[in-house]
């Protein structure tokens, strides 16, 4: 039986502490809230939760993320942000002596994630850094690839913030962190230390921070967000307001699958999640059924499409067919209706 199945009759925003909320996807798309997530966040505030931003972006300052969210609508502090850059600088720190210098190929977030460890940022390999770090940041190009490449060949402890291979922007991807790294591995035959989700170091970082007994995971990334929350042995919620498809959902291996789902935060945070149930090869979730006759998954009922996806993961998930041929459970999905 998965959390999914079990559902929770209390709302999550009073079963869980802290929410850890991703940004892109969930609280906001390009350059746009996504609607009613400030809502949600400030009404989960005040019934008690703690609110957390936790971000694999490594270009930006705890502060300036702050401002950006600030900017939408949404409240927060520069303490309620924790970002790659700040779990990269750790690690770091775990690997150098106090004070050592350290090469940046990145921006601003990495180095001020440094100078609050008490590390010294440099941008040459002839600065005689103690170790690497990597995060994206507009101004990484050819020079600082090769001054990070020089100092990896010499075997230097190398920490990437993330390996995140695009970025979105508003002209489309855009060639991320992992695309940078796979430069200077290309160029050295090292693979570094990664800090990002869904590694662990970003989730420890953020329940550090925050102080958080009961986490929940929030986002919209299978593989980062709940891959990463499933790492960690923390519950996640997947909201679908950023990339993940219904379709990607339900066929989910199971390292990627959430122990909940919601269309959005509202709907995540402040309603039961209910149960499905198995009877007869089929599996119900309040006015929903779905059964997998061997060739094709169907979906027979009415009411909200969560609850139908809820049956319909938990089914397919339930007869061990994860990564499941998307031709199996497209009909399925096809008959849902938008929400």
């Amino acid at each position: 039986m998965t959390r999914l199945s079990e559902g929770s009759a209390e709302p999550l925003v009073t079963r869980y502490d802290t929410a850890l909320v991703d940004l892109d996807g969930v609280v906001y798309i390009g350059p746009e809230v996504v609607p009613g997530a400030a809502k949600s966040l400030a009404r989960a505030r005040k019934v008690g939760m703690r609110v957390a931003f936790v971000t694999n972006n490594a270009a930006r300052t705890p502060e300036a993320v702050a401002k950006h969210l600030t900017d939408l609508g949404v409240t927060a502090e520069p303490d309620d942000v924790v970002t790659s850059a700040q779990a990269a600088a750790r690690l770091v720190a775990e690997r150098v002596p106090p004070g050592s210098p350290v090469l940046v190929v990145g921006g601003e977030g990495l180095r001020a994630a440094l100078d609050e460890r008490g590390l010294s940022p440099v941008q040459s390999a002839d600065d005689d850094p103690a170790a690497v770090v990597q995060g994206f940041a507009p101004e990484v190009g050819w020079v600082l690839l090769t001054e990070g490449s020089i100092a990896v060949r010499r075997g230097l402890p190398w920490v990437a913030s993330n390996l995140d291979k695009t970025i979105p922007t508003a002209r489309g991807l855009a060639p991320g962190n992992g695309a940078l790294v796979g430069v200077i591995s290309a160029a050295t035959g090292a693979k570094p230390v990664v800090a990002g989700k869904p590694e662990l170091a970003l989730q420890q970082e953020a329940v550090r921070r925050t102080g958080a007994r009961r986490p929940l995971v929030v986002g919209d990334r299978l593989d980062t967000d709940i891959e990463g929350a499933n790492r960690a042995g923390d519950d996640s919620l997947l909201v679908l307001t950023g990339v993940t498809s219904p379709l990607e959902l339900v066929c989910a291996a199971a390292p990627l699958r959430p122990s909940y789902i919601s269309e959005d935060l509202e709907n995540g945070l402040f309603v039961p999640h209910p149960p499905v149930q198995e009877a007869d090869g089929a599996w119900t979730c309040r006015g929903w059924t779905a059964r997998g006759d061997g060739a094709v998954w169907r979906v027979e009922g009415a009411g909200p499409r969560i609850d139908a996806l809820r049956a319909l993961c938990v089914g397919v998930w339930a007869q061990g067919e994860g990564g499941a041929e998307a031709a199996r459970v497209a009909a399925a999905l096809d008959s849902l209706p938008d929400r």
